[in-house]
């Protein structure tokens, strides 16, 4: 797009925004303080690289699709990545999983993983001035396929889990303080029951004995956050998910945890947007995986929609962007995986900067006044708005392709690279 063309667009916006009392360089300020956590699992349908050609197995999760290009190595996944983060503005960090570590063809069994097995990717951050967050990998494992791992009541399975994630939070910390940046490690686990469970306590009585052996350990905060994150169900865990919302809420008050809300993983006419100003009152943190679902599937690429608008305008009317910390988790494998890591980002950015740019206090105002038809009247007005103008110019000040010119780059790295993966 043209510079002249998106300068002149943005200051004609600017004045737009001005008339309602909106200082966009304030809201823009506060845009690239938001860094967006790029889920590793979008470039290789979560198969990780624990052994050769790794597949999925497990744990209820599925990529669906088979487009060409997905990344195999190590280096196809950073090279992956590199290029998304090209494609926009701001400054991102990397969600890793665990079965993501630079492990040199060697097979490491998931309660032996050290530091050592994602140096790379902390020398990788650390060149890229990012940070890392981090996840146990509690699925896609022969201790997992009875459908419990930190719930399983045999105790062989559980001890091996619970020594997984206690590696997976020394790892994260160690991730943190390299990095000058804490590392948030999520636990999710698929633990549940197909068909109708008769003892659901007994489970959740050995989580939460599982939780506490595993932070019995503390790490300075400036180097790791904890967080857990709940679901509603999963396939094969449609009757009973130990780890309800419920469960991780209760656990995370008591124990000062962070709180994982992910949009996909409650029931479609839940909001989580509406969840995020309760949770807060209790919590110090929150972190969210933004992700959009369509009837039971949690997994679709982030879009411009009214779920992640409400997500973006709760955290920014509840003044809370600096106890937040927001993660992409999805995975297509149906299109091209780099356009839809940008697509999924972008979206978010976008909810983001529209939240950034409502009159958050004169909005505030007309409610306290009880002026209901004004209040509806700015929001409905809010919508035709040419927020879109600001965000080209975001783009175009960050060196970032403006518009629907990254389109054409994403087909030149497909041609490039993607289409010569076998």
């Amino acid at each position: 797009m043209n510079k002249e063309f998106i300068e002149s667009a943005y200051k004609q916006a600017k004045a737009q925004y001005a008339e309602l009392g909106v200082d966009v360089d304030a809201a823009l300020k506060q845009l690239n303080q938001i860094k967006i956590s790029l889920h590793c699992w979008q470039t290789d349908d979560v198969g990780g690289f624990e052994t050769p050609d790794a597949v999925l197995g497990g744990g209820g999760i599925q990529a669906t699709g088979n487009f060409p290009g997905k990344a195999k190595t190590i280096d196809q996944l950073k090279k992956d990545i590199e290029k998304v983060m090209s494609l926009l503005p701001g400054k991102q960090r990397l969600n890793l999983h665990a079965i993501y570590g630079d492990f040199q063809g060697v097979k490491v069994d998931r309660d032996q993983i050290d530091v050592k097995h994602f140096q790379s990717w902390i020398d990788w951050a650390k060149k890229h001035q990012i940070g890392l967050d981090f996840n146990p990998t509690c699925f896609s494992h022969p201790y997992a396929d009875d459908g419990f791992t930190l719930s399983s009541k045999n105790e062989k399975y559980r001890k091996f889990w619970v020594e997984h994630v206690k590696r997976t939070r020394k790892i994260g910390a160690e991730m943190g303080k390299q990095l000058g940046s804490p590392t948030i490690n999520n636990i999710w686990v698929p633990d549940g029951s197909k068909d109708v469970p008769v003892d659901r306590f007994t489970h959740r009585a050995l989580l939460k004995k599982s939780l506490d052996e595993i932070f019995a350990v503390e790490y300075p905060k400036e180097y790791l956050k904890d967080s857990i994150e709940s679901k509603l169900f999963g396939i094969g865990s449609e009757a009973m998910v130990v780890g309800s919302h419920e469960f991780y809420l209760g656990y995370a008050i008591k124990n000062n945890k962070l709180v994982c809300l992910d949009n996909g993983h409650f029931h479609p006419t839940e909001q989580v947007g509406d969840k995020i100003s309760s949770v807060l009152q209790f919590v110090d943190e929150l972190m969210l995986h933004v992700t959009r679902g369509v009837r039971w599937d949690s997994d679709h690429v982030v879009i411009f929609n009214d779920e992640i608008q409400l997500i973006a305008q709760e955290i920014v009317r509840s003044n809370a962007l600096g106890r937040v910390n927001v993660g992409l988790d999805y995975f297509d494998a149906s299109l091209n995986r780099i356009g839809a890591y940008v697509i999924g980002v972008r979206a978010a950015q976008l909810a983001f900067l529209f939240a950034l740019l409502e009159p958050t206090e004169k909005l505030k105002k007309f409610e306290e006044l009880g002026k209901n038809f004004e209040r509806l009247a700015y929001l409905e007005l809010l919508k035709t708005k040419p927020f879109g103008a600001i965000y080209d110019y975001y783009c175009l000040v960050n060196n970032i392709p403006v518009g629907e010119d990254y389109i054409a780059e994403i087909q030149k790295y497909e041609t490039e690279e993607l289409s010569k993966r076998k």
